[in-house]
């Protein structure tokens, strides 16, 4: 399976490396290349240095078709930008956006992009462990709608999005 992870954080990076050593076809992008020291030297699949929300990088780095992209970057409106542009022009089948606010998170998914709102996850982590109900926020959501003027060309909608990197190439 080819997976495409926009953004070689802590989240990104871990992905990237499970997916990889279970065999998968990993690409991960990210705008700092310092990102991507993040990655075990075991690392076999591709790391790119590039802009994850433009349309030519990430055809370049060959996300269209993918399997899988999953936009992980500290930014929400980078995320939203980059699972919409693999929705929509990319031809990629599962996408999922982090989006760090839990209202905007339903709005998106509402809109047709699947979302991971680890402000919800991180609550209700917390409310389990604690013994606590859990607190009804946004944590994993499924696209339940779809954008306006952005229907796919094949009425696909976005579930996941993955990108993984082994040495750093400039897009």
């Amino acid at each position: 399976m080819k997976i495409v992870i926009v953004g070689c954080g802590r989240v990104g990076a871990s992905a990237a490396e499970l997916w990889d050593a279970a065999g998968h076809e990993v690409v991960i992008l990210d705008i700092e290349t310092r990102a991507f020291e993040r990655l075990p030297s075991s690392f076999n699949g591709t790391a790119i240095r590039g802009d994850g929300t433009d349309e030519d990088v990430l055809r370049r780095a060959g996300v269209e078709g993918a399997d899988i992209l999953l936009a992980l970057t500290e930014g929400d409106n980078r995320n939203i930008m980059s699972a919409q542009l693999a929705v929509e022009a990319l031809d990629v089948r599962n996408v999922v956006a982090k989006v760090n606010d839990p209202v905007r998170a339903t709005a998106y998914a509402e809109l047709g992009l699947a979302t991971l709102c680890r402000t919800g996850l991180m609550v209700d982590a917390m409310n389990a462990h604690l013994g606590l109900p859990p607190s009804g926020l946004a944590g994993m959501q499924a696209a339940s709608g779809q954008h306006p003027g952005g229907e796919h060309e094949h009425g696909r909608h976005p579930d996941v999005v993955v990108a993984a990197s082994d040495a750093a190439v400039e897009a």
